[in-house]
């Protein structure tokens, strides 16, 4: 069993309060998704270190609950 769309959500908005999310089921499985966070908490960061942000808020759900994530990350601008 996936990772439902909602709990992703949720757990990126928890650790990035001001994101805004665009998530995509790619497959339809809850396995397999598309992430795009905009969030000033990236702004001075390297991309490596905004796409470990996204992955350090699923808190460990990447390869268990969660199989395959495609991140964007953008800088929210003031």
């Amino acid at each position: 069993m996936g990772m439902k769309a909602q709990d992703i959500q949720a757990m990126v908005q928890s650790a990035l309060p001001d994101a805004a999310i665009e998530l995509k089921d790619l497959a339809g499985d809850n396995d397999h998704f598309s992430i795009t966070v905009t969030s000033g908490l990236f702004e001075g960061k390297s991309r490596i270190q905004q796409h470990k942000m996204v992955f350090d808020a699923l808190g460990g759900g990447m390869g268990t609950t969660l199989h395959a994530l495609s991140i964007m990350t953008k800088v929210r601008k003031p």
